[in-house]
């Protein structure tokens, strides 16, 4: 397993642990002590860390693709383009870029004056939730913070589909059947991972408003905080051989 795609699957793991961990486990606590508290700091801190450990996947989900586009399509340079230390470096720059886009939204969010009460209607502290509460001018703000997203997510997200045009027309060109469906067995599931967490989160944000309410708002929240990180393992370990077999070793 010492190979750079189960390198990219562990940070990917990480990930989704530490995402999954920044609200399931105080929302739990919250339902069993029957209170909806939580401190100004903790609610900073919950924004900061979620949107750091979904950022640096959306980053980390990018380079996975570049993975699979060297591996199937430029075999023979596979060794030298992803070596240790460049497997280290693209993993480095995932976690970096989401501390920053993390560290941006949460110094802007919070820096607005918050005057139309402490409650947020939501299960954790989510970003348009807590803009609601402002009673500054948050158009101009809001509009670049937008922009600025899906400017990001837009070129990760073209970058995932070239990638994949350029390895699907390297596997039709494969003469032998066993070849194709081995080089498409190895990107079904990054494929599948990608289409849970992008239309996901999509969907939780450019929704029509003719159509929100709090209950679909919070079914919204759920499919994109807590369904990805919780299939992403079923997804990998259902469809690789190797990780079934390092299993029943383990065991």
């Amino acid at each position: 397993l010492h190979t750079p795609m189960y390198f990219f699957l562990l940070n990917l793991s990480l990930l989704d642990l530490g995402s999954i961990s920044t609200t399931v486990p105080k929302a739990m606590a919250n339902s069993l002590w029957d209170t909806r508290d939580i401190s100004y700091a903790g609610c900073a801190a919950q924004v900061f860390l979620f949107l750091f450990f979904i950022s640096a996947e959306l980053s980390l989900l990018t380079v996975m693709a570049y993975d699979r586009y060297v591996a199937i399509c430029k075999p023979l340079h596979y060794g030298p383009l992803l070596g240790s230390k460049a497997c280290v470096h693209m993993a480095a720059a995932a976690w970096g870029s989401g501390f920053l886009y993390s560290l941006l939204h949460t110094v802007n969010t919070f820096s607005l004056p918050l005057c139309k009460g402490n409650a947020v209607d939501q299960f954790f502290c989510e970003i348009p939730q807590i803009l609601k509460l402002s009673c500054a001018d948050i158009y101009l703000r809001e509009v670049w913070l937008i922009m600025f997203s899906v400017l990001v997510i837009s070129g990760c997200f073209i970058f995932i589909v070239l990638s994949y045009v350029q390895i699907f027309r390297a596997v039709l060109r494969i003469p032998s059947q066993q070849g194709r469906h081995k080089a498409f067995s190895m990107c079904l599931p990054h494929l599948a991972v990608v289409s849970v967490f992008i239309s996901t989160a999509v969907f939780a944000y450019l929704k029509p408003p003719s159509i929100s309410s709090p209950s679909l708002d919070l079914v919204v929240v759920l499919l994109y905080s807590v369904v990805p990180p919780t299939v992403n393992p079923l997804i990998y370990s259902m469809r690789n051989k190797d990780l079934k077999k390092a299993l029943l070793k383990l065991m």
